[in-house]
């Protein structure tokens, strides 16, 4: 290990070293290919922020859709309650006895069960889609980001090393 580690810092060393030596002897041709470099990376930097950019439109296009949803289920869920509140109320005040009372309010309790096993399936259906659509836009996003980032990685290009004697 600490072999490794030395043998990584000398090659280190004579990179540095080569890179001094060259800006020594070239001064401005090094310098001109550092800025040409530095703007082909600059260049490179807009690609990644329109992906970025664009996901982010995306996330925030799903992200209103399933709020929308979830606000017109609310909405539905409400109203839907407060009608079986008015129609338990109704049919109790229409009751002649404790008996029929009873019995009416009993019938009534399926409907319920079947009404609130409705708006949480749509509910659940919604945070589905919405996870799916979450999960389209990053795979997308990561797909893109990493395509770009393969097709922009240069050949390996092994420098010719002066060797001193």
């Amino acid at each position: 290990m600490i072999a490794h580690t030395n043998e990584f810092r000398s090659e280190l060393r004579r990179d540095l070293a080569e890179q001094i030596h060259r800006l020594r002897d070239e001064p401005v041709e090094s310098m001109r290919e550092f800025a040409v470099s530095s703007a082909d990376s600059l260049k490179s930097l807009k690609v990644h922020v329109r992906v970025f950019a664009h996901s982010g439109v995306k996330l925030a296009a799903v992200s209103q859709a399933a709020a929308q949803n979830l606000i017109e289920l609310e909405s539905e869920v409400i109203t839907s309650a407060l009608t079986a509140a008015a129609k338990r109320l109704e049919r109790a005040a229409q009751s002649e006895s404790v008996v029929d009372l009873v019995l009416d309010q009993a019938e009534m309790l399926g409907a319920t069960r079947d009404r609130l096993v409705d708006q949480a399936t749509r509910a659940v259906g919604i945070l589905k889609l919405t996870g799916r659509d979450l999960r389209d836009v990053a795979e997308h996003t990561y797909e893109r980001v990493v395509k770009m980032t393969e097709e922009a990685v240069p050949e390996v290009k092994t420098a010719k090393r002066k060797v001193k004697r």
